[in-house]
């Protein structure tokens, strides 16, 4: 009798054993499940606030007279911006601004692309927040053969957030017969459209080729922008 209440007992240990461990096994999992949400949910707020962050700048030669209104430009200046356009370069842009403006703090919203290639080290500067040193690192690992490329290289400098900010205000220019549609789609003002158009054609034998297919698509002014974009290799 004592032996069968002794297995009685240990029956009733080990099970009391065995239901602890389990649900000690289920709080360690609802515990991991907790933190891994919490941590899903700090990453996608981190991911939002980076979106938030981001800031777009405008191209001038695509802005809307809403947008140079916003951007607290006059509405006298704004009528010879718009006429003007495009702009084939950023300075062109800068000398129609009159005194009154704000530079610095317009450039932080709208800008004409530089050509990383062609553009003076000295005209780096207008770009906010880019001085001596980095003006003179855009210049030093010419010629720029892919915007990856560009992105490699100042990514020595600066951290991939500051990267992408600056490729609001530059390009690299890309060879019309051989370049990828990736390449083609990182041009400003360049969609999925124009990209697939820009491909149409090829191959190209000279820019007078250039000009009458993709001038079936866009006016003068877009044209000489596009142009500005591109080039071919010389045979």
């Amino acid at each position: 009798m004592m032996t069968k209440f002794k297995t009685l007992l240990l029956t009733i240990s080990l099970a009391a054993i065995s239901f602890t461990a389990c649900k000690n096994e289920k709080s360690k999992e609802v515990t991991k499940a907790k933190e891994n949400t919490e941590t899903n949910s700090k990453t996608n707020k981190k991911e939002v606030l980076h979106k938030n962050e981001t800031t777009v700048i405008l191209n001038a030669n695509l802005a809307t007279e809403k947008d140079f209104k916003a951007a607290g430009i006059s509405q006298d200046i704004i009528a010879k911006l718009i006429e003007k356009r495009p702009f084939l370069t950023m300075n062109d842009f800068d000398a129609l601004l009159g005194p009154e403006i704000d530079k610095p703090n317009l450039y932080k919203k709208i800008f004409v692309p530089f050509n990383l290639n062609t553009t003076a080290e000295s005209d780096f500067k207008m770009i906010p927040g880019v001085g001596n040193k980095m003006a003179h690192e855009f210049e030093e690992y010419r010629p720029y053969i892919s915007i990856e490329q560009f992105r490699r290289e100042i990514g020595k400098y600066v951290d991939d957030k500051e990267v992408a900010r600056y490729e609001n205000y530059v390009f690299v220019p890309i060879e019309l017969n051989t370049a990828s549609e990736k390449a083609i789609k990182a041009l400003p003002g360049v969609g999925n459209r124009m990209a697939h158009e820009f491909e149409e054609y090829r191959p190209y034998n000279n820019m007078v080729q250039f000009r009458k297919e993709i001038g079936k698509y866009v006016d003068d002014k877009e044209l000489a922008r596009l142009e500005r974009l591109v080039y071919l290799k010389e045979k």
